[in-house]
């Protein structure tokens, strides 16, 4: 995308495939983007200093999963305090399902780290067919015309599934393709996209936001996976999250700008999260 003169290309979300060059790195010049990519670096490496992030990272990771799938489950409306989520062992009574799927989604995306650069389309299918849990004919493929969205709290028009079926390829190769753009910008493209498309008949804000999070391990970025963006997106609150998504959406270069800036500002309040854990841990307080 060129942010100079009195036009601009099209941003990945109205793409139906990767152009020529690479636009994902050619995001990181939108205005912030490149201070938001920095701010995040920081935060990152903060919590990855800590004295006992050193010591006891392997305490450290699956209580940031913990903390991560509640966060992401909170923005799909099943806001549950935390002492709750690590209480509970059933979760498959109809109040209890949308915290089940967000936690075996937190415990499947590291295991398919392996398989996102090379086949993103084959973890977003397997990460609908963890999250619905059913034997279903619509569970682990994109949807097809005519089928039902079941995302209510996402009011934003819906693309056809055509539409839908052609920017995800774009999104696909550009991932295959690989690039120089920083983690945060494409962790954001990814989750912005697969909000926008809503590829699949259900649980597609919890397949985005989990996509998200495999990109920023993957990528390097956050290999220990504690730093839970999910648990920044919640604590911005949905408001925020949604005013971002339609800036996103909307296709302005200042409002794709806005929405990697928001993703950043959450994966650092997930690193602040994590940092607090740290320090608990310290005090011998938890």
């Amino acid at each position: 995308m060129s942010t100079t003169g009195a036009t601009a290309d099209p941003p990945p979300n109205s793409r139906k495939g990767p152009g020529p060059g690479d636009p994902l790195a050619a995001l990181g010049s939108l205005p912030g983007v490149a201070e938001s990519v920095e701010s995040v670096r920081k935060a990152v490496d903060r919590v990855y200093g800590h004295r006992v992030m050193r010591r006891r990272s392997n305490e450290i990771t699956p209580e940031a999963a913990l903390r991560g799938a509640r966060g992401s489950a909170a923005l799909s409306g099943a806001d549950w305090a935390l002492e709750e989520v690590r209480r509970r062992s059933d979760f498959s009574g109809d109040g209890a399902r949308t915290m089940g799927a967000a936690l075996r989604l937190t415990a499947e995306a590291g295991q398919l780290l392996s398989i996102w650069r090379q086949s993103p389309l084959r973890v977003l299918a397997r990460l609908h067919l963890v999250a619905a849990a059913v034997g279903a004919e619509w569970v682990g493929r994109p949807r097809r015309e005519g089928e039902p969205v079941d995302e209510p709290l996402i009011g934003l028009p819906l693309p056809s599934a055509a539409e839908a079926h052609g920017r995800l390829e774009g999104l696909s190769e550009l991932i295959i393709a690989g690039g120089s753009a920083p983690a945060l910008v494409t962790a954001a493209i990814v989750h912005g996209e697969l909000l926008a498309l809503r590829p699949f008949a259900s649980h597609n804000g919890l397949v985005a936001r989990t996509a998200e999070r495999i990109v920023l391990i993957g990528s390097g970025l956050d290999p220990k996976s504690v730093c839970p963006a999910e648990v920044g997106h919640a604590e911005l609150g949905q408001e925020a999250y949604l005013k971002a998504l339609e800036g996103y959406v909307s296709g302005a270069p200042e409002g794709v700008a806005a929405w990697i800036a928001h993703c950043g500002r959450a994966v650092e309040l997930g690193a602040r999260e994590s940092t607090a854990v740290c320090e608990a841990l310290q005090r011998g307080a938890a």
